[in-house]
């Protein structure tokens, strides 16, 4: 069934200059270089081996093209060209038996030829000429031949580098054809209309989908290797809510009011993969962690420092109204193998260059005012260059739906922007031949639960006053993880409790912690006895821009004695809304280890609690057994509060499974989610919440106006295994 939310996107390759603002870039300011950077994709001849950091995953290759023509490349499975070298994906380029272009509806029937002209490249790539211009919609079909493999792409592709493959295949079969004949029609209406908000969606997804980096079975059909995408849950998923998009009401839509708005991101990445990288324990599972750093740079004019960011702009163009988003997330990296036997390696953030979550720039729409929806791709980086192991770091498109809170005035943006999302990739080893970097081997796949909480700046040249978090009562939710080589080599940790702020930033607090723990031999015990009661400071901390020194709403979380300018705290580092009323903080290398910290604002004294709504659902999981790990994204899930003592979850979420004994970890998987709940509130703080259904425990908090759930995740399956998440619910218009 195709999800009720409405997933909003635009790929507006008609107007790309004057819309996106690239991801932010070095310096001393990851704002200042998302909004003055030029954009940088690869400009090159398209090369399937080959990788770059200032692109996403599909090569694109229009040289030569006239405005209305498209490059067609034919990609087979293996099974049908065994003789022809494997590119990216395990798949094979051919030519073409033949090629032919018709329209077709959602039972996905030849309807009608299209007047087209072909020509052959240099290369020997196909080019197709549409004299009429070039489609926008999913219903116009390019048909390859090869033996007897059939497969078919949209005509209308973003980029104009069409790739004909099992991938674009999976959008005709489960995107075109999901769709009535009366939604197709609709969708038709909006790209023949002069102005409408979906009429690029289609163009855009038939272009992402070639991101995923998803390796195919050499010996696939056609058919087994459309299994195996739609088995992928996290790419099923992509698709459905991309097709959703298309259908969105017009009227729903709207764009942050302001022209800009500045943000500090707070990001943590809690990943369940697999390692290729040591000969010695290839296949084994590998537990990451990802947070975020302030990326300080030195050169010639000087030091400054990239923050991690991201920037909101408003456009209206062609009376189209529109959102973009650009970021830039420097992060370090934590990573504990787990191999067959139950032996466990710590590689720290000393094995690991510095790295970066940066989104490609990409539009996006406020829904309802409360919800920022948009199909997001994400740059590839390398690490490692120079050195004997490069590394080249390529992601999957994801699907955002993030709340943002209503803003307090016209002129100023949502003072936060809030999400979770799962989100896959690799690692690959680059060799360098000839100064052009080619893909190796693969060192490891990556699925990885993603927050980002982005909050926002202080107007321009204004400085955050830590005041208005002094003499403040705040609930507080955190997740953590430990990676060692002792005897206790994994800790997974979620806490809940309160903060009272002194005047003078002095933090008095009660945290209870719940803590798996796993030895090295592989038995998970929990720990749901420990509190904590030591004294934190928070300061405020000074940041490094390129018009000078300035408090922007950046903060320190120390111990005892507040951290000097520009140096690393004790606990970590995070921001605040300009009102005091959310903190977050990254945990970094602290007591508790590396993970995320959230405060709200204690909603007064006896805070009345929600007692109906729907709630959007997204975070993590995280569990172990004696004999397999597990991470779940809760992705596609709604709570629903059905009265003052009762709620339901109901949805999807997507699952990772590491198999210790085999060496296995699954690829992403659909999971169902359907809890019947006891909601109880006010216990055991003031506005603070609980649901259980006896396996699993959601406790937390909301916030003063009841739109925001934060809540640790706690549960104990049947089979024994023992897990911890934290979870953000927000409210669905």
């Amino acid at each position: 069934m195709r999800s009720t939310l409405r997933l909003v996107t635009l790929g507006l390759t008609v107007c790309v200059s004057t819309l996106l603002i690239t991801a932010c870039g070095g310096g001393s300011s990851a704002i200042d270089g998302a909004r003055n950077d030029p954009n940088d994709f690869s400009g090159g001849a398209s090369r399937d081996d080959s990788f770059s950091e200032s692109s996403t995953g599909d090569s694109t290759n229009t040289s030569g093209l006239a405005n209305n023509e498209v490059r067609v490349t034919l990609e087979v499975p293996g099974s049908y060209a065994p003789d022809e070298p494997a590119i990216r994906r395990n798949l094979r380029v051919v030519p073409a038996d033949r090629i032919t272009v018709y329209t077709s509806n959602t039972a996905l029937q030849q309807v009608a030829s299209v007047d087209v002209s072909q020509r052959t490249d240099s290369d020997g790539s196909v080019i197709l000429a549409f004299p009429g211009g070039l489609p926008l919609g999913p219903d116009v079909l390019i048909e390859a031949r090869y033996g007897n493999a059939v497969l078919r792409a949209m005509a209308s592709d973003a980029d104009r580098d069409i790739k004909v493959n099992p991938f674009s295949e999976y959008l005709v079969r489960y995107g075109l054809a999901s769709y009535t004949a009366g939604e197709l029609d609709q969708l038709q209406a909006c790209i023949d209309a002069t102005f409408c908000l979906n009429k690029y969606v289609w163009s855009t997804l038939a272009d992402q989908v070639q991101d995923f980096e998803i390796e195919l079975p050499s010996n696939a059909t056609v058919d087994t290797a459309i299994d195996v995408l739609h088995n992928r849950g996290d790419f099923a998923s992509y698709v459905s809510h991309m097709a959703d998009y298309a259908l969105l009401d017009d009227s729903s839509s709207g764009k942050i009011s302001v022209s800009s708005a500045d943000y500090n991101s707070v990001f943590l990445s809690l990943g369940l993969g697999q390692s290729f990288a040591e000969s010695s324990i290839s296949g084994a599972g590998a537990w990451s962690t990802q947070t975020a750093q302030e990326e300080k740079q030195t050169n010639n004019a000087g030091t400054g420092y990239v923050y991690p960011a991201l920037t909101l702009a408003s456009f209206d163009a062609f009376n189209i109204k529109v959102t973009s988003l650009a970021t830039d997330i420097p992060y370090d990296r934590d990573v504990l193998l787990h191999a067959d036997g139950n032996n466990f390696y710590r590689r720290g953030p000393e094995v690991w260059d510095r790295n970066t979550h940066s989104s490609s720039p990409g539009a996006a729409t406020l829904q309802d005012g409360v919800r920022l929806l948009a199909g997001r791709s994400l740059y590839q980086s390398i690490t490692g260059r120079g050195s004997s192991r490069v590394i080249g770091w390529t992601r999957n498109p994801y699907y955002l739906d993030a709340y943002v809170s209503a803003p307090a005035r016209n002129t100023v943006g949502p003072d936060r922007v809030l999400a979770s999302y799962f989100d896959a990739g690799k690692a690959i080893e680059l060799d360098d031949s000839g100064g052009q970097l080619t893909r190796g081997a693969t060192l490891e796949n990556t699925f990885s639960s993603v927050f980002e909480l982005h909050l926002l700046r202080p107007a321009s040249g204004t400085s955050f006053d830590p005041t208005v978090i002094y003499g403040g009562q705040y609930n507080v939710v955190y997740l953590a993880s430990r990676y060692d080589n002792d005897a206790l080599p994994l800790a997974l940790e979620a806490g809940l409790g309160t903060w009272s702020v002194g005047n003078d930033g002095t933090i008095n607090q009660g945290l209870a912690r719940s803590i798996v723990r796993q030895g090295s031999s592989g038995a998970v015990i929990r720990d749901e006895s420990g509190t904590i009661t030591t004294s934190w400071l928070i300061s405020n901390r000074l940041s490094r821009l390129s018009n000078g020194d300035r408090y922007i709403g950046r903060l320190n979380l120390d111990i005892g004695t507040p951290t000097a300018n520009f140096a690393t705290p004790d606990i970590g580092m995070g921001a605040s809304t300009p009102d005091g009323s959310l903190l977050a903080f990254n945990l970094d290398r602290s007591v508790l280890g590396n993970g995320l910290l959230i405060a709200a604002e204690r909603p007064g004294t006896t805070p009345a609690p929600p007692a109906s709504g729907r709630y959007r659902i997204q975070g993590v999981i995280a569990g172990v057994s004696g004999t397999d790990d597990r991470l779940r994204q809760l992705n596609d899930a709604v709570l629903t509060l059905t009265s003052s003592t009762s709620a339901q979850i109901t949805g999807e979420s997507i699952s990772i499974v590491h198999d210790v004994a085999a060496d296995t970890v699954t690829p992403p998987a659909a999971t169902t989610e359907n809890h019947t709940l006891a909601y109880s509130s006010n216990v055991p703080a003031a506005g603070q919440v609980q649901f259980t259904d006896g396996t699993l425990t959601l406790d937390g908090f909301f916030s003063a106006d009841q739109s925001q759930l934060f809540l640790r995740a706690r549960e104990t399956d049947t089979d024994g295994r023992e897990s911890v998440g934290l979870v953000l619910a927000t409210r669905l218009p």
